[in-house]
């Protein structure tokens, strides 16, 4: 086992410790090791390999860091094909909401929310990854176009869909 030393502001070590008093952990070390745990097994799974993908991509931002939000939405529009849309909500004086719907090839989507994160002054951003297949194979009773568009059906499905 190795020790390691983290630095945390007042608040968040406060928050930190009611969070584990909540939980009835009996030490920090305890409670930060499944924390840590949590995160890299929230990541092995958005980093699952799937060709294309659909998410949501929900981060919190303090909008006085210089230029973030401007920032925020240059890339945005440098990477317009991945967007489906964008919400924003005004939390306070100091932060916003923003979820960010993406569609497209799964690992311009887990970097496009990697540059998102890094950026300074973004908080708790946490994306929501589903693999998906695109094609058009489906039954109905009617004929209809998708004029150039695919179906894009989550690949959990395929594994369902045989038992239903």
């Amino acid at each position: 086992m190795q020790r390691i030393t983290i630095s945390l502001d007042d608040p968040l070590a406060a928050a930190l410790d009611a969070f584990l008093q909540k939980t009835g952990y009996q030490s920090r070390s305890e409670g930060v090791r499944d924390l840590v745990r949590e995160a890299m097994g929230r990541t092995a799974n958005e980093q699952a390999v799937h060709a294309i993908s659909v998410a949501n991509l929900s981060y919190i931002y303090n909008r006085r860091v210089r230029l973030l939000a401007s920032r925020l939405s240059d890339m945005q529009h440098a990477h317009h094909n991945l967007i489906a849309s964008t919400t924003l909500v005004h939390l306070d004086h100091d932060f916003s909401l923003e979820s960010v719907m993406l569609k497209g090839p799964t690992q311009s989507v887990r970097d496009f929310a990697d540059k998102v994160r890094a950026e300074r002054g973004v908080l708790s951003a946490m994306l929501n990854l589903v693999g998906v297949e695109a094609g058009d194979i489906h039954e109905h009773d009617h004929d209809h176009s998708h004029t150039g568009q695919k179906h894009l059906s989550p690949l959990y499905l395929r594994c369902t869909r045989q038992y239903a």
